[in-house]
């Protein structure tokens, strides 16, 4: 597949955002790549185009196809598997959001709230540690609670909600 130079900076940034969201750079590459491609690629394609190992291409795909965001597809004609990327933005952003939220905060929240526990039972913890990890595990539950909620509307009113920004705290107070 022949990357123009503005695709190239796209697929190189979403490798960098990727490392940042706790992915691999190739993994968030390869799906770069797949989301701007027009037909479904073949891992060779994928390979060439990136100049990653093929090896490394095989794992990207199964990470990407576990997460939702690419699956496997079949070209008339051709034996090799194709693959190609979820295209609905919603649907991609909501994947990654999800999917973070799976690997980082229930984790973060389940420990938080093993940690508060054993601070409010712990005679030798002090009351000011145990407000603070109380503290942070309440935020952290509260915040994936609102998240919950929120996940569960439909786009539209979501939509509108982002749209209104700093307005929605006219409407609260």
């Amino acid at each position: 597949m022949k990357l123009t130079p503005t695709m190239e900076r796209f697929i190189l940034h979403w490798g960098e955002m990727g490392s940042r969201w706790g992915v691999s750079r190739s993994v968030a590459q390869v799906h770069a790549l797949l989301y701007l491609a027009n037909d479904p690629l073949h891992a060779d394609e994928i390979t060439d185009t990136l100049a990653i190992a093929r090896s490394n291409v095989s794992m990207c795909l199964k990470d990407l196809q576990g997460w939702g965001l690419v699956e496997m597809v079949h070209v008339l004609g051709d034996r090799r598997d194709h693959f190609c990327a979820e295209q609905n933005t919603w649907e991609v952003m909501t994947l990654i959001v999800e999917g973070r939220k799976e690997r980082e905060f229930d984790p973060l929240l389940a420990t938080l709230q093993r940690c508060r526990d054993e601070a409010l039972d712990d005679p030798e913890t002090d009351g000011r540690t145990a407000k603070r990890i109380t503290e942070m595990h309440d935020f952290v539950r509260d915040m994936t609670s609102w998240y919950d909620q929120v996940r569960k509307l439909p786009r539209p009113v979501i939509a509108k909600l982002m749209a209104m920004g700093a307005k929605v705290a006219r409407v609260v107070s």
